[in-house]
């Protein structure tokens, strides 16, 4: 943000909370996709979560659980998404 809010909607904002849950979502992901900082995630954690919530999320991510940081991760692991995941366009719901 470095001094200056940055502004997400509602819908962008709950992705990236969504995204910082996920154990095999990486920092690197989120900033990829938002340009935010590992701090600056936690920021907004910290703003839109009940403080015990907040807690046990800060708590997950650093212990041996998640594979919140790259560096941490195995090594072939190499990609942001399940390799079996279509593209966002390609979508198509099940109609049975």
């Amino acid at each position: 943000m470095g001094g200056k809010e940055k502004n997400f909607t509602e819908l962008e904002l709950n992705r990236i909370i969504e995204m910082a849950w996920e154990d095999r979502t990486p920092f690197e992901a989120i900033f990829f996709q938002f340009q935010l900082l590992e701090k600056e995630v936690i920021k907004i954690m910290r703003k839109n979560l009940k403080e015990s919530s907040f807690k046990r999320w800060r708590k997950r991510m650093n212990s041996g659980v998640s594979q919140k940081h790259q560096k941490k991760r195995n090594s072939k692991i190499n990609r942001f998404k399940c390799s079996r995941q279509r593209a966002i366009t390609g979508n198509k719901i099940s109609k049975r």
